[in-house]
């Protein structure tokens, strides 16, 4: 039987400490979205001393990019994007502070257990949803990097977004 859990960001240690692999989030909150590029600048800015644009530790990072606003709509489609081509980064992120990722698939099993030792939390959603998902999210706005186009950060405010716990 899944477990369904309906959290609000920032997750707390115990949030994160009563999860399961396989059970099921309903997530609101603030979230930002970042894809490889955004990735790397992020990474970048920790390896010069730099802030980074957003607190990684009360909110969290959706790897997905959203597709422009339709009329009438609050945010375009929003999938998320293959989670290992982010898992060169997501340890030096995680130890900036970095608790809680939204993807989808697999990841590899060093980044796996990197998660797993630092009390951190991977999410999947749905693949092929990205028009259904979009309808949770209640704000969408470009936060930083808009030069990058869909791979820019943008600030999401969800209402109970579905994923399901992958690894904790």
């Amino acid at each position: 039987m899944i477990r369904t859990h309906y959290l609000s960001l920032p997750l707390s240690e115990d949030d994160i400490a009563m999860l399961k692999p396989g059970d099921k989030v309903l997530l609101s909150g603030t979230i930002y979205t970042a894809r490889d590029k955004a990735h790397q600048r992020l990474v970048q800015l920790l390896e010069t001393g730099q802030n980074l644009p957003f607190d990684l530790a009360t909110s969290g990072i959706c790897y997905c990019g959203p597709t422009p606003v339709p009329p009438g709509k609050v945010c375009g489609a929003i999938g998320p994007t293959t989670s290992q081509r982010m898992d060169k980064y997501t340890p030096k992120l995680i130890e900036a502070g970095l608790k809680v990722m939204i993807g989808k698939g697999e990841r590899d099993s060093e980044v796996s257990h990197f998660i797993q030792a630092h009390h951190a939390l991977y999410l999947v959603s749905i693949g092929g949803a990205a028009a259904l998902l979009s309808l949770q999210v209640k704000s969408c706005e470009v936060f930083c990097w808009e030069e990058l186009g869909t791979e820019a950060i943008y600030k999401l405010d969800l209402d109970s977004f579905p994923t399901y716990v992958k690894v904790v």
